[in-house]
C-alpha cells in the first residue's frame, strides 16, 4: 500500500498530476449522445499576458463548475484559447522595436507582422503554461486563437454579411481617438477620470455691433476648429441674434449664430461654441446645420497646418498659448476652476480625442433589440441579477459601433478599393482585380477591433461558420465566466453576435465576479505596488492553497479582499486533510478492503448523515454558482466533522481487541474521507488527487470519478440529533474545563440530569473520553450536593461535576455571570422579535417558531445558569 510523505509538498506533486491527467486525455471532451453536454468558452486572455490575480479568480472559478459538471456525468467541455489583443501587443512589438532604433514603417506591413507571429509563438504559449499551473482543466487538444484559421474565416464571413445587409457602413464620424496608440477605440474603450480642469468663459464679438456672446469651454485650443455658436431658439435673450453672426476669436473669421434644440437653456450663459470636428454633440449639431467640420488636432495631438501661429504645439501647450492670447486681446472673461469627467484610453491611460475620422461602423439599434430581448424573457440570465441593469443601459443607449483601427496587427478589413473606377468591393476571399473593371485594386490599411472577433468567440471556436457536429452539440455553451467590467466590451457583443448569426444565444447563464482587492479594499495596481503574483503564491503555497483562497468568503458580483494570511489558512487546511489521511492509512491493514462496516454506532450513522446532508447542500449550492458557500461547508466538514471530531471518536474502536468494530472503523472512515475528497476536488484538485490515488480501492483519478448523489437512506435524523446532544456536552464541559484551567489527566465522575438519557447512555465510550469522566450516572432530577459541584448546561441536560477541589471558586462565578450575561442578552433579542408583531405576523411559520422555540431553550438555560450560581453562592 502506498504511504503519503509525512510533509505535502505541493511542488513535488503539482506537476506531475498535471502532466498525468493532461496525457491520459482526462480533459478531452468527446460528442456523447448518452449524454447531456455542458460547455464553458475561456474569456480568452490577451497574447502580451502575465497571469494576475483576475486571471487566477477566473479561471478558478470556470474550472471549480467544469470539474463539478465532468464528475456530475455530462460531457463537460471548457474550451481555452488566446486573444491576439490589438492594440496591447501591437504597443509591446513597436516599444520593443523602439529599443532597436526601428518604426513599424521602417519594417513594412509584412516583415512588422513576422515580428509579431514571432511575438505570439514566444509570448503567447506562457500565459497557457501559466494557467496549467493553475489546474485548469481545459480541453487543450481544442486550444484556439482569435486570429486562428478557423476564427478568421469566421470574422470575414460576418463582415461581409453586416456589408451587404448594410450593417456596416464607411463614413466620417467623430470618434474616441487615442494620441498615443494613434487609432481610434470604441466607446466601451473609454474609462472616464475625474480631473480638475477650468471653465474657460470666452467672448465672441457679434458683428456689426458692440456686444458680444459669453460662453464657456473645458478645451480652449478647440476653438480654432468652431464653425458655429448655438442659442436655443426659445432662449428670448437671443431672439434678436437668430440669422446674425459672431467673430471667432484669434481667427477673425465669422462665424454663424445658429438656433438648435440641443442646447441648455438653463446652463452657463445658454450659448455653446460649436466645433463639429472634435464633439460628438457639436458634430450632430453640425450635420443639422450643414456647417464645415475642421479638424485643429492631428493624430498625435498636435496642432494642424491650419492653426496659424499654434501649428505643430502639443495639444495642452497650444492650449496655454490660446489662453495668453484670449487674455491679451480681451477676449477672456473669466476663469472658473471646474472638475471635469475626462475620457481615457482603456489601454494606456491617455485623454482621448473625440475627433471626425472616416472609419468602419456597425449600426447597432437594429442588433440591440433582440439581444436585450434575449436577457428581460430569461434566455440569458446574469447572476447576480443586479448586472442586468448595467447591461440594458449599455445596450438601449447604444450608438454605432467603430471597428476599424489604425493597427497592423489583428484582422485587416476585408474592403478592396479600385485604383481605377474608385469601385469599394467587400470579399471574404482575396482580391487582387477589381470586380467591376478588371485592374487591380488595394486591401483598406485598417484592422478590425480586437472585440470583433472575440464577440464570435462562443461559435467561432467550435467550427462556425461550418456547421460542425461540434457546433451541433455543445452549442449554445452553458456559463460565462467573467468579470463586471467587461459587460459592455464583450458580453453584450456576443450575446447580438449569437442572435444574429446563429439564431441562438451563446450562453444560458453569466456569472460575474469581482475584483481581488489587496487586504486593505484597494484595486491591485503598479502604481501602488500592491500587486500580488499568483505564480509566486503558488511557488511558496501551492496552487489548491491558492485556489481555496480565491474562492472561500466569495460572493458573485462582489469584490474579495485577499491577504497572506488567507493564504496561509488555506495552506494549513491543505496540512490538516493530508495529516488525517496519513493518520486513517496508517491504521489500514496490509490486506484492507473498502466497503460497508459489519456495524454501524451512534456516531457513524452521525457522521454518515452529516456527509450525506453536505452532499446535497453543497450540490445545491454549485448549482445556484454559490461557490464560496459551498468550499466552505466542505472545509468546515473536512475540518471540523471529521478531523476533529470522527477520527478521534474513530481511535476508540480502532484500539479495541473487537477486530470487526475496528475494521467497521476503518471502512467507514476511509468512506467518508473518499467522499469528501470528491466534494473538495473541484476546488483543490491536486491534493485531493494524491491522496485518493493513495488509498485503497479507489480508481486511477478524481477527475472523472462520480459526483456523491444524495441518498435518503443515509438520513439518520434521531441518532444525528441524539449524537449533537452527547457533542453539545462534550464541548461544553471542556470549555468550563478550559475555562477553569483543569488538565485534561484530571477526571471526575459526572451526573447527568436529563428526561432522556438514552443518547447519553450511547455515548457513554465518548463521555469519558472527551469529557474527562471516569465514572457517569443519570437522573432525571439531580437532589444531590450543590456545594463544591460545578453544573454544565446545555439544551438537553445539566451534568454535576464535583471538580470544586480543582478549580478557582472566583474564576468559575465569574465565567458563569458572563455566559448569564449573554444569555439575557440573547433572550432580549429573541423576546423583541417575538413582541413585534408586524415580524410575528409577516414572518414564515416555520421562522417564527423556531424563534419561539429558541426562546423557550434560552429561557430555560438561564434558569439553570442561575441554579449554578446559587450553588456555587
Amino acid at each position: 500500500m502506498k504511504q503519503l510523505d509525512k510533509i505535502y509538498d505541493p511542488g513535488s506533486v503539482e506537476d506531475r498530476l498535471y502532466s498525468k491527467w493532461v496525457d491520459s486525455g482526462y480533459f478531452h471532451t468527446q460528442r456523447d449522445p448518452e449524454k447531456k453536454p455542458y460547455t464553458i468558452v475561456m474569456p480568452p486572455p490577451n497574447i502580451t499576458g502575465q497571469l494576475h490575480m483576475g486571471h487566477a479568480m477566473d479561471e478558478t472559478w470556470q474550472d471549480i463548475l467544469i470539474r463539478y459538471k465532468r464528475m456530475q456525468g455530462y460531457a463537460a467541455l471548457w474550451v481555452p484559447g488566446t486573444d491576439h489583443a490589438s492594440i496591447a501587443t501591437e504597443a509591446k512589438i513597436v516599444a520593443k522595436m523602439k529599443e532597436e532604433g526601428l518604426t513599424k514603417q521602417d519594417l513594412g506591413r509584412e516583415k512588422f507582422l513576422e515580428r509579431a507571429w514571432d511575438w505570439k509563438k514566444q509570448y503567447g504559449g506562457r500565459i497557457v503554461e501559466q494557467l496549467k499551473k493553475l489546474g485548469c482543466s481545459c480541453d487543450w487538444k481544442r486550444e484556439r486563437f482569435t486570429m486562428d484559421e478557423g476564427c478568421s474565416r469566421a470574422v470575414l464571413k460576418v463582415f461581409k454579411k453586416l456589408y451587404d445587409e448594410g450593417l456596416i457602413y464607411r463614413g466620417e464620424r467623430i470618434i474616441n481617438w487615442c494620441p498615443h496608440c494613434k487609432t481610434s477605440i470604441s466607446d466601451a474603450e473609454v474609462e472616464y477620470e475625474d480631473q480638475q480642469s477650468f471653465f474657460w468663459h470666452l467672448k465672441y464679438p457679434i458683428v456689426g455691433t458692440d456686444e458680444y456672446l459669453e460662453l464657456a469651454t473645458t478645451r480652449p485650443e478647440t476653438m480654432l476648429g468652431d464653425t458655429a455658436v448655438a442659442v436655443h431658439p426659445d432662449d428670448e435673450r437671443y431672439r434678436h441674434l437668430h440669422g446674425k453672426k459672431v467673430i471667432l476669436p484669434l481667427v477673425n473669421k465669422e462665424i454663424p449664430i445658429v438656433c438648435d434644440e440641443y442646447v441648455d437653456m438653463e446652463f452657463g450663459t445658454g450659448v455653446v461654441k460649436i466645433t463639429p470636428a472634435h464633439d460628438p454633440n457639436d458634430f450632430e449639431v453640425g450635420r443639422r446645420h450643414n456647417l464645415p467640420i475642421i479638424k485643429v488636432l492631428t493624430d498625435d495631438a498636435h496642432m494642424t497646418d491650419d492653426c496659424g501661429k499654434y501649428v505643430g504645439m502639443d495639444r495642452y501647450e497650444a492650449r496655454k498659448a490660446i489662453v495668453a492670447d484670449l487674455e491679451a486681446g480681451g477676449y477672456l472673461a473669466s476663469i472658473e476652476p471646474h472638475p471635469h469627467n475626462v475620457g481615457t484610453c482603456y489601454r494606456c491611460g491617455t485623454t482621448v480625442e473625440p475627433m471626425v475620422s472616416k472609419q468602419w461602423f456597425v449600426k447597432m439599434v437594429s442588433l440591440a433589440g433582440p439581444a436585450i430581448e434575449a436577457v428581460r424573457d430569461g434566455r440569458i440570465k446574469f447572476v447576480p441579477e443586479r448586472f442586468d441593469k448595467n447591461y440594458y443601459f449599455w445596450m438601449e443607449n447604444t450608438r454605432d459601433w467603430c471597428i476599424s483601427r489604425q493597427l497592423w496587427w489583428g484582422h485587416r478589413i476585408p474592403a478592396y478599393y479600385c485604383d481605377d473606377c474608385g469601385e469599394i468591393t467587400v470579399s471574404a476571399e482575396p482580391l487582387t482585380v477589381c470586380p467591376k473593371c478588371g485592374k487591380p485594386v488595394h486591401q483598406d490599411e485598417d484592422t478590425l477591433d480586437t472585440w470583433f472577433s472575440s464577440a464570435l468567440w462562443p461559435f467561432s471556436t467550435l467550427g462556425w461558420p461550418e456547421e460542425t457536429e461540434d457546433l451541433k452539440y455543445f452549442y449554445p455553451t452553458n456559463t460565462l465566466v467573467t468579470g463586471y467590467d467587461i459587460i459592455t466590451f464583450w458580453v453584450s457583443r456576443m450575446i447580438f453576435s449569437g442572435l444574429t448569426y446563429t439564431d441562438q444565444v451563446p450562453f444560458n447563464t453569466v456569472l460575474i465576479h469581482g475584483l481581488v482587492r489587496d487586504a486593505q479594499g484597494r484595486k491591485m495596481s503598479k502604481s501602488l505596488g500592491n500587486g500580488i503574483d499568483p505564480l509566486e503564491v503558488i511557488k511558496d503555497y501551492g496552487a489548491d492553497a491558492l485556489r481555496l483562497t480565491l474562492v472561500l468568503g466569495s460572493t458573485p458580483g462582489n469584490d474579495m479582499r485577499f491577504s497572506d494570511e488567507k493564504v496561509k489558512a488555506s495552506r494549513n487546511f491543505a496540512n490538516k486533510l493530508w495529516n488525517a489521511a496519513r493518520f486513517v492509512m496508517m491504521n489500514l491493514p496490509e490486506n484492507f478492503q473498502p466497503g460497508d462496516p459489519a456495524t454501524l454506532t451512534m456516531a457513524d450513522k452521525w457522521i454518515l448523515s452529516r456527509f450525506n446532508t453536505l452532499v446535497k447542500n453543497v450540490s445545491e449550492n454549485l448549482d445556484k454558482f454559490e461557490l464560496g458557500l459551498a468550499a466552505q461547508k466542505v472545509q468546515d466538514f473536512i475540518w471540523d466533522v471529521y478531523c476533529d471530531w470522527y477520527i478521534e471518536i474513530a481511535k476508540l474502536r480502532l484500539n479495541s481487541e473487537d477486530e470487526q468494530e475496528a475494521d467497521s472503523a476503518r471502512k467507514l472512515l476511509v468512506s467518508i474521507l473518499v467522499g469528501a475528497l470528491k466534494l473538495l476536488h473541484p476546488f483543490m484538485p491536486f491534493i485531493t488527487e494524491e491522496i485518493y490515488t493513495a488509498l485503497p480501492g479507489t480508481g486511477e483519478t478524481l477527475v472523472t470519478e462520480s459526483w456523491p448523489v444524495y441518498d435518503e437512506a443515509q438520513c439518520y435524523a434521531a441518532e444525528e440529533q441524539s449524537f449533537e446532544k452527547v457533542m453539545d456536552l462534550i464541548k461544553a464541559v471542556r470549555a468550563v474545563r478550559n475555562d477553569m484551567g483543569v488538565h485534561p489527566t484530571k477526571r471526575t465522575t459526572m451526573i447527568i440530569e436529563t428526561t432522556d438519557a438514552a443518547p447519553f447512555e450511547a455515548g457513554k465510550s465518548y463521555l469519558a473520553k472527551f469529557a474527562f469522566a471516569n465514572e457517569v450516572h443519570f437522573t432525571p432530577a439531580y437532589e444531590g450536593e450543590t456545594k463544591g459541584v460545578v453544573q454544565v448546561v446545555t439544551h438537553a441536560a445539566r451534568a454535576f461535576i464535583p471538580m470544586m477541589e480543582l478549580i478557582d471558586r472566583e474564576k468559575e462565578l465569574a465565567r458563569l455571570n458572563k455566559e448569564k450575561a449573554q444569555c439575557e442578552k440573547d433572550l432580549a433579542s429573541l423576546q423583541a422579535k417575538l413582541s413585534n408583531e408586524g415580524f410575528v405576523s409577516k414572518a414564515p411559520e416555520k421562522v417564527v417558531n423556531d424563534i419561539r422555540a429558541k426562546h423557550a431553550a434560552a429561557v430555560d438555560k438561564l434558569a439553570k445558569i442561575e441554579e449554578s450560581l446559587k450553588a456555587l453562592a
